[in-house]
């Protein structure tokens, strides 16, 4: 679809305020015929017919009163503009922010960050002039030069003629020069995208740079983009200098033409003094509207190069369904006698207490699943095939690549099969409402996310409506009460984005609160003891155990020794299950298992990585 015709359907839930504008504007035409005529008239008394300030008072009171309801109504209609434009930008805030939650990480993760909340913030914003200046001066640079003609016709047929021949040249013009104007525009605006996402990369990974001695290079990289985006946007204010000094010339020309000839009939007796003064008045204002539409193309130009990375967005498909549509076809399966799974009820803190977590009431069952990324191009699972049953722990081992996340991300419905099924109970997932499914899931990834918030309001992201006990009893089965406790103000610190300013130990143990604090009887973990101290992982071991017992489990392992205390062991290779079973029978057999358990420990409890090595075939 067209990217103009995208952006009027945007105005469909606010025609009433765009409509009002558009009329506002209209009447403030209509105003300045009445003002050119009392003024034309009031003049003609006085320098012709001699009147007195007495005999023209009533004029003068009207054309003031005239001058202030015109001023009220381009007041007015600004304000509604504004009302319109800041409706419009609500509503694709929020269609664009819920679009990426449902896309979800699958999606973000290939994004940059920095460009994603560009897009988001001031690419938003850059539709204000769009929307409450230029979509309405569109139909005002058509309606108000017709309301003059109308007039100025009757009046001075010659005048109007020269009025209607000229007009044109205004838009013919503003659209060649508009057309340089959208090239420049465009690259400006990948330009600055591109500084603020590699901005943001840069100021997230200011701590890795610096360790590496590499921080100074980034003040030269920074320093050539910034340089790219000022010659760039230097670029497209020299085209729209061009088209407001070509606009304003031919306004200009136009409307001494229109003196000119108004003068020499004037002169020769072919035209009276007081119609010529009011179509003299008119001019400079007939040819306004369209000055004006050219000033704010340029404004709202930016705008739509915006409109262009949002609407990539906005209809950027996840090759699965929406959690909206998943929603809709739960509800649509339930009314036609769909039985949905019985989700266990999550116990409250006082059963926590006692040692009593909730459990899971039926098997997962992943059927021939297939996945791929890049449009198909980049195969992650092929045909993967396994039961997850009720209270059992497995441990998904492999190479670096092998498709352990992806099983991760499907069962947490960040993304959907491309074939295959995943049934929970016998239910297909996509059947169940995608909110209720993840109420009942806890995910501990390998590094967890903390907001720029208090470690408190970090923790019961787990469940908001949580108390403050109900953190303080997670933070301590999590070993982080007596880390928080120390912090400067405690559990209400502040501790930074990414938890920049607490260790890796710190961060995860943290994440592994939330899950306690959750309770979900459903647990996916990326082990969290990776690249941490001796202390932090003994600490993070002892609370992983904890949050494990009972539960049902899928661990995707790194090291031996979360391996060795799975129930079960699923070996993934090129997007296969190629093995599974006990560890001990997986050693025995002398398959990838076996040749991973010996390369990256030998049989013992060691530290080592099972997927950091090359893949082994």
């Amino acid at each position: 679809m067209n990217l103009d015709r995208r952006l009027l359907r945007l105005t469909r839930s606010v025609r009433l305020g765009l409509g009002l504008t558009i009329l506002l504007g209209v009447l403030g035409g209509i105003l300045m015929v009445l003002q050119a005529g009392l003024l034309s008239g009031a003049i003609d008394r006085v320098f012709l017919g001699g009147a007195s300030l007495a005999d023209v008072t009533p004029l003068l009171l009207g054309l003031a009163g005239i001058a202030g309801l015109r001023a009220l109504a381009t007041w007015s209609g600004t304000l509604t503009g504004q009302q319109v434009a800041g409706r419009i930008k609500q509503d694709l805030r929020e269609r664009l922010f819920a679009h990426l939650l449902a896309l979800g990480p699958a999606y973000t993760q290939a994004e940059r960050s920095g460009e994603l909340a560009h897009t988001l913030l001031e690419g938003v914003e850059e539709l204000d002039a769009y929307f409450g200046q230029y979509l309405p001066q569109i139909a005002l640079a058509a309606l108000v030069p017709v309301t003059y003609l109308i007039v100025v016709f009757p009046a001075d047929p010659l005048s109007g003629l020269v009025l209607f021949v000229t007009a044109p040249l205004i838009p013919f013009f503003m659209i060649l020069i508009g057309k340089a104007a959208q090239i420049l525009t465009r690259r400006q605006w990948g330009v600055l995208s591109r500084m603020s996402a590699h901005f943001l990369d840069v100021l997230q990974g200011l701590t890795t740079l610096k360790l590496l001695g590499r921080s100074r290079k980034q003040i030269e990289v920074i320093g050539q983009i910034s340089e790219t985006w000022r010659r760039t946007t230097l670029g497209v204010l020299r085209v729209a200098f061009l088209s407001a000094l070509a606009l304003e010339m031919l306004a200009t020309i136009s409307t001494a033409i229109v003196a000119v000839e108004i003068g020499v009939r004037l002169l020769y007796g072919g035209l009276d003094f007081q119609r010529a003064l009011f179509v003299l008045v008119l001019a400079p204002e007939y040819y306004l509207p369209l000055r004006t539409l050219g000033t704010r193309f340029h404004a709202g130009m930016a705008g739509v190069e915006a409109a262009r990375r949002i609407f990539a967005i906005l209809e950027t498909d996840d090759k699965g369904k929406s959690n909206r549509q998943d929603a809709k076809d739960a509800k649509e399966k339930q009314e036609k006698g769909i039985p949905l799974p019985a989700f266990s009820s999550s116990p409250r803190v006082e059963r926590r207490s006692g040692g009593e977590v909730a459990s899971w009431r039926f098997n997962i069952v992943f059927s021939d699943v297939a996945y791929a990324y890049a449009d198909g191009q980049r195969a992650a699972l092929d045909g993967v095939s396994f039961t997850l049953a009720e209270g059992e722990q497995v441990a998904l081992v492999g190479p670096s690549g092998a498709g352990k996340s992806t099983i991760a991300a499907l069962l947490l419905r960040f993304i959907a099969p491309q074939s295959g099924t995943i049934t929970a109970g016998g239910v297909p997932l996509e059947a169940i409402d995608p909110d209720e499914w993840r109420a009942r899931v806890a995910w501990v990834p390998q590094r967890p996310y903390l907001f720029y918030a208090s470690a408190l309001d970090n923790i019961r992201l787990g469940r908001p409506q949580a108390t403050p006990d109900e953190v303080t009893w997670a933070a301590r089965q999590a070993h982080a009460d007596d880390f928080l406790r120390a912090l400067p103000e405690g559990y209400n610190t502040l501790i930074g984005e990414r938890g920049a300013r607490l260790s890796g130990g710190q961060a995860q143990r943290i994440a592994l609160a939330r899950a306690f604090l959750k309770d979900a009887p459903f647990l996916i973990l990326d082990e969290a003891t990776a690249n941490l101290d001796a202390e932090s992982e003994a600490l993070v071991q002892a609370a992983i155990e904890r949050l494990l017992a009972r539960r049902t489990a899928l661990v995707i392992a790194h090291r031996l020794l979360t391996v060795t205390r799975a129930d079960r062991i699923l070996v993934l290779e090129g997007g296969r299950v190629v093995e599974a079973g006990p560890h001990a029978d997986l050693v025995a057999s002398g398959g990838l298992y076996s040749r991973l358990f010996a390369a990256y420990g030998g049989g013992q409890a060691s530290p080592a990585r099972l997927d950091e090595g090359p893949k082994m075939v």
